[in-house]
C-alpha cells in the first residue's frame, strides 16, 4: 500500500513538473530596449505603456523583459545581444541610433523576431516601424502660427535625421500658413533625452524672444523652463505631457504603440510574423493629438481640429504644394503629395528657414 502511494505520489510529481514545464516553454518572451528612462514622461514613458499592455493583453502567455537607458551604438549591440541570448522570441529595439546593432544581432540570432522603430533596415527577421509624427505637427504649427506674439517660435531638435527634419518643415509651414511674420530658430540639442540641456535649450531660446517652443526630445524639462518663465506656450512630445496644462502645454503629439505591439506579439504567437514596414499616423491612430487646453481661442481649436479631421481621412496631406525648398527651388508644384520616399529621405528645409541642417 506504502508503495502505490509513493508510486501515485511521484507520478503526480511528474505530471505536475510535465505541465509546468509545458507552459513555461509555450510562453512568449518579448522584450524592449530603451534609448530613455520609463519615467521620462515621453517618447520611452509611452513605448512602455505599449509593453504594459501587451501583458495586459496576453497575461500569463507573455513575458515582457525591458532594458532602459541604452545608449546608442555598440552598447546597444551589447543591450540587445544579451536581450536574445536570455531567449527572447521578439525584440522591439525603440530608438533610430539601434539600427545597426538590430540589424547585426538578427544575423547571429535568425530565429528571433526583431522590430526596429524609426528605423529602414530590414531582414527576414527584422522588421521596422514608427510614426507620422509630421502630421501632428502641421496642427501643432498652426496653433503656434496663430497664438505666437512675438512671431518667434523655438524649436528644439534632437538629431538631424529626416524624421526630425520633417517634423521641423511640417510646423513651419503651417505656421508661416497662417502668420507669414513668423520665424522659427532651431537649436539642435544632440540628444533624445538630457533634461538639463533640454531645459537650458529652451531657456536660451526664450530669452531670445520666442514666446513658443516646441520640441523632438523625451524630457518634460523645456516644459517646465516654459512655466517658470511664463508667458510661454509648449507643446507635448510623444506623450500627453498633461501636467503643464493648461498652460504652457496646449496640446501634444501622443505616440500609442500598444494596438502594434499586442498585434505583432500575437503575430509571433500565432506564427504569422513576417517582416514588414509600417508608417501610420493620425487615421489608425498610432498619432494622437492630445487635447486642446481652454488657453487656446475656441477658433483655433476648431480649425486646429478640423486639420486634425481631414489628415485622418486622407482629404489633407500636411506636404501639399505649392512648396520650394530653402534654395527657392520648386519641390512641390500647385496641388502636388509629397511621396513617402523623399519624405523618409528627406534631409532639407522648406523655403523661410534659415541656417543650415548639421551634418
Amino acid at each position: 500500500m506504502l508503495r502505490r502511494t509513493l508510486l501515485a505520489t511521484a507520478a503526480a510529481a511528474a505530471m505536475a513538473t510535465t505541465a509546468f514545464g509545458a507552459e513555461h516553454a509555450e510562453k512568449t518572451k518579448v522584450g524592449f530596449i530603451y534609448v530613455g528612462p520609463i519615467g521620462d514622461g515621453g517618447w520611452t514613458y509611452e513605448h512602455n505603456k505599449g509593453r504594459l499592455a501587451v501583458e495586459e493583453e496576453f497575461g500569463d502567455a507573455v513575458e515582457t523583459v525591458y532594458q532602459e537607458s541604452v545608449p546608442e551604438g555598440a552598447d546597444a549591440e551589447r543591450a540587445i545581444t544579451q536581450m536574445a541570448l536570455s531567449g527572447a522570441d521578439l525584440i522591439f529595439t525603440t530608438s533610430f541610433g539601434y539600427m545597426d546593432p538590430t540589424i547585426a544581432v538578427a544575423e547571429k540570432f535568425p530565429d528571433v523576431k526583431f522590430e526596429h522603430a524609426t528605423g529602414y533596415k530590414r531582414a527576414d527577421n527584422v522588421s521596422t516601424y514608427s510614426a507620422r509624427f509630421y502630421e501632428g505637427r502641421a496642427i501643432q504649427g498652426h496653433i503656434a502660427g496663430k497664438m505666437t506674439e512675438t512671431n518667434k517660435i523655438g524649436y528644439i531638435a534632437s538629431f538631424p535625421i529626416p524624421e526630425v527634419i520633417r517634423g521641423i518643415n511640417s510646423a513651419y509651414l503651417h505656421a508661416k500658413k497662417v502668420n507669414p511674420d513668423v520665424e522659427f530658430s532651431i537649436v539642435w540639442a544632440y540628444t533624445w533625452f538630457d533634461p538639463a540641456k533640454e531645459a537650458d535649450a529652451a531657456r536660451a531660446l526664450i530669452e531670445n524672444g520666442a514666446d513658443v517652443i516646441l520640441q523632438h526630445t523625451d524630457s518634460t524639462a523645456p516644459q517646465a523652463a516654459a512655466q517658470e518663465a511664463g508667458g510661454i506656450i509648449t507643446f507635448g512630445q510623444a506623450s500627453d505631457m498633461s501636467e503643464f496644462a493648461p498652460l504652457p502645454r496646449v496640446s501634444s503629439i501622443i505616440d500609442d504603440w500598444a494596438p502594434y505591439y499586442i498585434a505583432r506579439t500575437r503575430a509571433v504567437m500565432d506564427g504569422t510574423w513576417e517582416s514588414t514596414d509600417t508608417w501610420d499616423g493620425i487615421g489608425p491612430g498610432m498619432v494622437g493629438i492630445g487635447e486642446i487646453s481652454d488657453a487656446v481661442p475656441e477658433d483655433v481649436k476648431a480649425e486646429a481640429l478640423a486639420m486634425k479631421d481631414a489628415i485622418a481621412s486622407g482629404e489633407y496631406h500636411p506636404f501639399t504644394g505649392p512648396i520650394n525648398k530653402q534654395d527657392g527651388s520648386v519641390w512641390l508644384a500647385e496641388g502636388e503629395v509629397a511621396d513617402d520616399g523623399t519624405l523618409l529621405g528627406m534631409d532639407f528645409y522648406v523655403e523661410g528657414l534659415t541656417g543650415e541642417i548639421p551634418n
